[in-house]
Protein backbone atom coordinates (compact mmCIF):
# COMPACT_ATOMS: atom_id res chain seq x y z
CA UNK A 1 0.00 0.00 0.00
CA UNK A 2 1.23 3.45 -0.81
CA UNK A 3 1.68 6.44 2.00
CA UNK A 4 -0.70 9.65 1.70
CA UNK A 5 -0.58 11.24 -1.31
CA UNK A 6 -0.30 14.65 -1.54
CA UNK A 7 -1.71 17.14 -3.77
CA UNK A 8 -4.76 19.86 -4.15
CA UNK A 9 -7.62 17.69 -3.71
CA UNK A 10 -6.30 16.40 -0.07
CA UNK A 11 -9.16 16.73 2.46
CA UNK A 12 -10.02 15.54 6.04
CA UNK A 13 -12.55 13.04 7.09
CA UNK A 14 -13.60 13.13 10.61
CA UNK A 15 -15.88 9.77 12.33
CA UNK A 16 -17.45 9.01 15.35
CA UNK A 17 -16.00 5.79 16.64
CA UNK A 18 -17.75 3.64 18.93
CA UNK A 19 -16.35 0.80 20.75
CA UNK A 20 -16.16 -1.91 23.49
CA UNK A 21 -12.93 -1.25 25.31
CA UNK A 22 -12.88 -4.78 27.05
CA UNK A 23 -10.70 -6.79 24.95
CA UNK A 24 -8.88 -3.63 23.68
CA UNK A 25 -5.23 -2.35 25.30
CA UNK A 26 -6.64 1.33 25.31
CA UNK A 27 -6.61 3.45 22.40
CA UNK A 28 -3.37 4.60 21.21
CA UNK A 29 -1.42 2.50 19.48
CA UNK A 30 0.79 -0.05 20.68
CA UNK A 31 3.84 -2.07 20.39
CA UNK A 32 1.13 -5.49 20.75
CA UNK A 33 -1.11 -3.68 17.83
CA UNK A 34 -4.14 -4.94 20.19
CA UNK A 35 -5.64 -1.32 20.42
CA UNK A 36 -8.33 0.24 18.98
CA UNK A 37 -6.31 2.83 17.03
CA UNK A 38 -4.41 0.14 15.74
CA UNK A 39 -7.49 -2.23 14.58
CA UNK A 40 -8.85 0.83 13.37
CA UNK A 41 -6.04 2.02 11.11
CA UNK A 42 -5.76 -2.03 9.81
CA UNK A 43 -9.58 -1.48 8.77
CA UNK A 44 -8.90 2.18 6.70
CA UNK A 45 -6.14 0.29 4.98
CA UNK A 46 -7.88 -2.31 3.90
CA UNK A 47 -10.83 -0.39 2.36
CA UNK A 48 -9.10 2.72 1.05
CA UNK A 49 -5.95 0.72 0.21
CA UNK A 50 -3.86 3.48 1.51
CA UNK A 51 -2.07 4.37 4.81
CA UNK A 52 -4.45 6.69 6.75
CA UNK A 53 -2.64 7.86 10.07
CA UNK A 54 -5.75 9.37 12.38
CA UNK A 55 -5.18 11.63 14.93
CA UNK A 56 -8.06 11.11 17.95
CA UNK A 57 -9.81 13.67 20.24
CA UNK A 58 -8.74 11.86 23.43
CA UNK A 59 -6.88 8.42 24.42
CA UNK A 60 -8.78 6.19 26.69
CA UNK A 61 -7.03 3.74 28.58
CA UNK A 62 -7.53 -0.40 28.66
CA UNK A 63 -11.13 -1.02 29.51
CA UNK A 64 -12.51 1.84 29.11
CA UNK A 65 -15.21 2.12 26.50
CA UNK A 66 -16.27 5.13 23.81
CA UNK A 67 -20.21 6.34 23.03
CA UNK A 68 -18.47 8.59 20.57
CA UNK A 69 -14.82 9.03 20.15
CA UNK A 70 -14.17 11.35 16.99
CA UNK A 71 -10.67 11.30 15.19
CA UNK A 72 -9.81 12.67 11.66
CA UNK A 73 -7.55 11.55 9.06
CA UNK A 74 -6.07 13.30 5.71
CA UNK A 75 -6.90 11.66 2.47
CA UNK A 76 -7.05 12.80 -1.49
CA UNK A 77 -9.42 9.55 -1.99
CA UNK A 78 -12.87 10.19 -3.18
CA UNK A 79 -15.47 8.43 -1.55
CA UNK A 80 -18.97 8.68 -1.09
CA UNK A 81 -19.23 9.78 2.45
CA UNK A 82 -21.44 6.84 3.24
CA UNK A 83 -18.91 4.57 2.33
CA UNK A 84 -16.14 5.37 4.63
CA UNK A 85 -18.69 4.54 7.59
CA UNK A 86 -20.04 1.20 5.61
CA UNK A 87 -16.67 0.11 4.17
CA UNK A 88 -14.80 0.99 6.82
CA UNK A 89 -17.22 -1.32 9.20
CA UNK A 90 -16.96 -4.44 6.92
CA UNK A 91 -13.40 -4.42 7.99
CA UNK A 92 -13.92 -4.22 11.61
CA UNK A 93 -14.62 -6.68 14.78
CA UNK A 94 -18.58 -6.23 15.99
CA UNK A 95 -16.43 -4.15 19.43
CA UNK A 96 -15.64 -1.46 17.66
CA UNK A 97 -18.60 1.07 14.61
CA UNK A 98 -17.74 3.92 13.08
CA UNK A 99 -20.98 5.39 13.22
CA UNK A 100 -20.85 8.32 10.94
CA UNK A 101 -18.37 10.69 8.69
CA UNK A 102 -17.70 13.98 7.63
CA UNK A 103 -15.82 15.89 4.74
CA UNK A 104 -14.00 18.80 6.07
CA UNK A 105 -12.07 21.50 3.87
CA UNK A 106 -8.15 20.62 4.34
CA UNK A 107 -7.24 24.37 5.21
CA UNK A 108 -4.14 24.35 7.15
CA UNK A 109 -5.23 28.27 8.34
CA UNK A 110 -8.32 27.30 9.49
CA UNK A 111 -9.01 23.16 9.58
CA UNK A 112 -10.74 21.16 12.08
CA UNK A 113 -8.92 18.94 14.23
CA UNK A 114 -10.15 15.98 16.68
CA UNK A 115 -8.36 16.92 19.60
CA UNK A 116 -7.41 20.96 18.97
CA UNK A 117 -10.72 21.80 18.18
CA UNK A 118 -12.44 20.42 20.82
CA UNK A 119 -13.82 22.68 23.53
CA UNK A 120 -14.98 19.32 25.85
CA UNK A 121 -14.74 16.43 26.79
CA UNK A 122 -17.74 14.46 28.65
CA UNK A 123 -17.47 10.87 30.72
CA UNK A 124 -19.56 8.86 31.99
CA UNK A 125 -19.26 6.25 34.96
CA UNK A 126 -21.76 3.31 34.98
CA UNK A 127 -21.75 1.67 38.33
CA UNK A 128 -24.07 -0.81 39.11
CA UNK A 129 -25.04 -0.98 42.79
CA UNK A 130 -26.89 -4.32 43.97
CA UNK A 131 -25.58 -7.12 46.65
CA UNK A 132 -24.68 -9.75 44.06
CA UNK A 133 -22.56 -8.93 40.68
CA UNK A 134 -24.38 -9.08 37.31
CA UNK A 135 -23.38 -10.73 34.31
CA UNK A 136 -24.83 -9.47 31.88
CA UNK A 137 -22.52 -5.73 33.10
CA UNK A 138 -19.66 -7.95 33.20
CA UNK A 139 -16.52 -5.23 32.00
CA UNK A 140 -19.45 -2.52 31.46
CA UNK A 141 -19.84 -1.28 34.58
CA UNK A 142 -18.11 -1.11 37.45
CA UNK A 143 -19.99 -2.56 40.80
CA UNK A 144 -20.09 -1.64 44.83
CA UNK A 145 -22.11 -4.33 46.71
CA UNK A 146 -22.54 -2.65 49.39
CA UNK A 147 -25.55 0.10 49.87
CA UNK A 148 -24.92 3.42 47.82
CA UNK A 149 -26.49 6.81 49.43
CA UNK A 150 -26.51 8.99 46.66
CA UNK A 151 -27.43 11.98 48.02
CA UNK A 152 -24.35 11.97 50.39
CA UNK A 153 -22.01 11.55 46.75
CA UNK A 154 -23.92 14.89 45.81
CA UNK A 155 -23.19 16.77 48.54
CA UNK A 156 -19.81 15.99 48.34
CA UNK A 157 -19.15 16.39 44.95
CA UNK A 158 -20.43 20.23 44.76
CA UNK A 159 -16.74 21.27 46.01
CA UNK A 160 -14.96 19.38 42.90
CA UNK A 161 -17.19 21.74 40.08
CA UNK A 162 -15.72 24.79 39.45
CA UNK A 163 -11.28 25.49 38.50
CA UNK A 164 -9.17 23.65 40.95
CA UNK A 165 -5.78 22.00 41.60
CA UNK A 166 -6.94 17.86 41.09
CA UNK A 167 -3.14 17.00 42.28
CA UNK A 168 -4.71 14.29 44.12
CA UNK A 169 -7.18 12.63 42.00
CA UNK A 170 -3.71 12.48 39.06
CA UNK A 171 -2.27 9.28 37.97
CA UNK A 172 1.63 9.47 38.37
CA UNK A 173 1.92 8.70 35.28
CA UNK A 174 0.02 11.87 33.94
CA UNK A 175 1.93 13.79 31.41
CA UNK A 176 -0.38 16.90 31.37
CA UNK A 177 1.47 20.21 32.02
CA UNK A 178 -0.88 21.72 35.04
CA UNK A 179 -2.92 19.53 37.31
CA UNK A 180 -5.21 22.65 37.24
CA UNK A 181 -8.26 21.74 34.97
CA UNK A 182 -11.72 23.19 35.19
CA UNK A 183 -14.69 20.76 36.08
CA UNK A 184 -18.30 21.96 34.47
CA UNK A 185 -20.53 19.50 35.37
CA UNK A 186 -20.48 16.32 37.81
CA UNK A 187 -24.01 15.06 37.80
CA UNK A 188 -25.17 12.00 40.05
CA UNK A 189 -27.89 10.11 38.34
CA UNK A 190 -30.08 6.44 39.77
CA UNK A 191 -32.13 4.28 38.29
CA UNK A 192 -33.00 1.20 39.85
CA UNK A 193 -29.60 -0.70 40.99
CA UNK A 194 -27.71 1.29 38.14
CA UNK A 195 -25.63 5.08 39.34
CA UNK A 196 -24.55 6.92 36.17
CA UNK A 197 -21.53 10.02 36.96
CA UNK A 198 -21.48 12.38 34.17
CA UNK A 199 -18.37 14.42 34.41
CA UNK A 200 -17.41 16.98 32.01
CA UNK A 201 -14.39 19.25 32.01
CA UNK A 202 -12.75 20.69 28.73
CA UNK A 203 -9.43 18.58 29.15
CA UNK A 204 -9.22 15.70 32.01
CA UNK A 205 -5.98 14.27 33.94
CA UNK A 206 -4.69 10.87 33.59
CA UNK A 207 -7.18 8.83 35.47
CA UNK A 208 -8.76 11.77 36.63
CA UNK A 209 -12.49 10.42 36.58
CA UNK A 210 -12.04 7.10 38.35
CA UNK A 211 -10.24 8.41 40.60
CA UNK A 212 -13.11 10.87 41.71
CA UNK A 213 -15.47 8.13 41.28
CA UNK A 214 -13.32 5.76 44.01
CA UNK A 215 -13.72 8.50 46.47
CA UNK A 216 -17.53 9.91 45.71
CA UNK A 217 -17.76 5.94 46.48
CA UNK A 218 -16.00 5.99 49.66
CA UNK A 219 -18.30 9.16 50.89
CA UNK A 220 -21.46 6.78 49.50
CA UNK A 221 -20.82 3.67 51.29
CA UNK A 222 -20.06 5.99 54.49
CA UNK A 223 -16.29 4.84 54.99
CA UNK A 224 -15.50 8.61 54.83
CA UNK A 225 -18.00 11.82 55.45
CA UNK A 226 -19.01 14.37 53.39
CA UNK A 227 -16.29 16.72 54.34
CA UNK A 228 -13.63 14.53 53.73
CA UNK A 229 -13.71 14.99 49.74
CA UNK A 230 -13.26 18.86 50.14
CA UNK A 231 -10.29 17.54 52.57
CA UNK A 232 -8.49 15.46 50.00
CA UNK A 233 -9.09 18.10 46.76
CA UNK A 234 -7.54 20.72 48.99
CA UNK A 235 -5.19 18.65 50.38
CA UNK A 236 -3.81 17.91 46.63
CA UNK A 237 -2.12 14.52 48.00
CA UNK A 238 -3.22 11.59 45.78
CA UNK A 239 -2.44 9.07 48.72
CA UNK A 240 -5.57 10.92 50.74
CA UNK A 241 -8.02 9.87 47.57
CA UNK A 242 -9.52 6.80 47.07
CA UNK A 243 -7.98 3.88 45.02
CA UNK A 244 -8.34 4.14 41.46
CA UNK A 245 -11.64 2.69 40.64
CA UNK A 246 -12.08 -0.14 37.49
CA UNK A 247 -12.66 0.97 34.31
CA UNK A 248 -15.03 -1.29 33.51
CA UNK A 249 -17.86 1.28 33.98
CA UNK A 250 -15.58 4.22 32.20
CA UNK A 251 -16.82 5.81 28.74
CA UNK A 252 -16.42 8.87 26.50
CA UNK A 253 -19.84 10.31 25.48
CA UNK A 254 -19.39 12.93 23.87
CA UNK A 255 -16.78 15.26 22.87
CA UNK A 256 -17.84 19.33 22.20
CA UNK A 257 -17.01 21.14 19.28
CA UNK A 258 -18.20 24.31 17.55
CA UNK A 259 -21.68 24.36 16.01
CA UNK A 260 -19.70 25.32 12.49
CA UNK A 261 -18.38 22.04 11.76
CA UNK A 262 -21.40 20.63 11.33
CA UNK A 263 -20.40 17.07 12.97
CA UNK A 264 -23.33 14.74 12.66
CA UNK A 265 -22.80 13.85 16.51
CA UNK A 266 -25.19 11.90 18.28
CA UNK A 267 -26.46 12.17 21.97
CA UNK A 268 -26.72 9.35 23.82
CA UNK A 269 -26.84 8.09 27.84
CA UNK A 270 -26.01 4.87 29.13
CA UNK A 271 -29.74 5.46 31.41
CA UNK A 272 -31.27 4.24 28.21
CA UNK A 273 -29.85 0.78 28.50
CA UNK A 274 -31.65 0.01 30.92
Amino acid sequence: MNALPEGPELKRIALGVQYDGSSWSGYQKQPDRNTVQDRLEMALAEFARALLPTTCAGRTDAGVHALEQVIHFDTSLSRPINAWVRGVNAFLPDSIVVRWAKELAHDPEHEFHARFSAHSRTYYYVLYNNPNRSALLAGRAGWVFRPIDVELMREAAQCLVGTHDFSAFRSSQCQAKTPVKKLNELRIERRGDVIIFTVCAAAFLHHMVRNLVGSLVYVGIGRQPVSWMREVLESGDRDMAAPTFMPDGLYLAKVGYDPKWGLPQEDSSPLGWF
